[in-house]
């Protein structure tokens, strides 16, 4: 089978190799394992490689090169008026050498693989929408028409548009899916957490505004100055570390919250095993993985609304779904705190859900994909 791979995600060559960002690889390297040939269109850059980027692994692999291209300032837009063309060239080349196209979306690649996939309505095609898929959320005009474009029957035919959660009123190339981290070999027996002794918190994942980080250490702060032992472990980097390392330092909470940076994977796995409970206070996401591999490791998440997280928790009996209002989420997790039988139930429950979602039926999944 001649597979190829419409994406916006940065490549780079290492050692002789095509490398990029090693979470987005590392299930490529699932859907390739069953083809013959794999073609990438995909924008591609002369830097070196970082410690977050892995390398595909495939015998008969190439990239077919584009300049990377944004429509987020009037410049850019100009710019692109002149970059797209030559993009659209290369995916029907691309698109009619294939024998199976497989498109990563939202994104600008994957606005553009839209588009030109339309004209090959007799090809069998995947669709990864990694994104929210949620209908009623607020999203940018750009994913808008690609969600738009997918679920249109006319327009694309021949297609399984792979998205995170259950929506109704779907149309019939829309198919719910999910990611997985880890192997059924990982799975061990873990004790149960109990409550009466230090509560250790933890967050994983981005400092972003949207990831509101600094809404977990205010939630913890809260807890502490309530008399609970708490503590909270946050892992992980971006623009607003330095916000929250301030507060930390000025509020003099160095003794009981602890910012590690980026870590190996490794360490973040022991760090769900120890810790009772998840903040996850995010405006927005697709798949929240970071969610899932703690209910896989009996850690509890608490978790805003967004995109398929009340599906993953089941509506709240797999762990707690908040606003982001402090006061809302500390009265939820003090419920917890005074009602152990409840939180070991929930716990247990995630813990079933989530370890049911392994690599191995993921990749079990891709491989009946690509034969329909």
């Amino acid at each position: 089978m001649k597979f190829a791979i419409i994406t916006h995600v940065m490549h780079m060559k290492h050692k002789e190799q095509f490398v990029a960002y090693e979470p987005y690889v590392r299930e490529m390297n699932l859907w390739i394992k069953y083809v013959d040939q794999v073609k990438i269109v995909a924008p591609f850059s002369g830097n070196n490689s970082t410690s977050i980027d892995s390398a595909y692994i495939h015998q008969n692999i190439d990239i077919d090169k584009v300049p990377y291209f944004d429509i987020t300032s009037i410049i850019n837009s100009i710019k692109s008026i002149f970059t797209i063309p030559l993009i659209l060239v290369k995916l029907f080349k691309v698109m009619r050498w294939a024998d199976h196209i497989h498109l990563r979306c939202p994104g600008n690649m994957g606005l553009l693989g839209c588009f030109a996939q339309i004209f090959f309505p007799s090809k069998p095609k995947t669709v990864k929408y990694a994104g929210n898929w949620d209908p009623n959320s607020k999203q940018p005009f750009t994913y808008r028409i690609q969600k738009w474009i997918l679920s249109n029957t006319f327009l694309t035919k021949n297609v399984k548009v792979l998205v995170y959660g259950e929506w109704e009123n779907q149309t019939k190339n829309i198919k719910p899916f999910f990611t997985a981290t880890y192997s059924e070999n990982d799975i061990v027996e873990i004790e149960n957490k109990n409550l009466k002794s230090r509560v250790k918190f933890i967050f994983v994942g981005g400092f972003t505004k949207g990831k509101q980080p600094l809404t977990s250490v205010k939630i913890v702060e809260k807890l502490k100055s309530k008399g609970y032992l708490v503590s909270l472990d946050m892992y992980g980097d971006g623009l607003e570390r330095q916000n929250v390392e301030n507060y930390v330092s000025q509020n003099n909470l160095k003794e009981f919250i602890t910012i590690h940076g980026n870590v190996s994977k490794e360490i973040i796995k022991k760090a769900f095993q120890d810790s009772h409970f998840l903040l996850f206070i995010s405006k927005s996401e697709g798949w929240p993985k970071v969610v899932a591999e703690a209910m896989f490791w009996s850690c509890l998440p608490i978790t805003t609304s967004v995109s398929c997280v009340p599906y993953m928790l089941d509506n709240g009996s797999r762990g707690a779904i908040v606003d982001d209002s402090l006061d809302t989420i500390v009265n939820t997790i003090e419920k917890y705190l005074t009602n152990e039988i409840n939180y070991t139930k929930q716990v247990e429950r995630a813990k079933v859900w989530s370890q049911n979602y392994t690599l191995e039926k993921f990749e079990s999944e891709i491989s009946i994909l690509l034969k329909n």
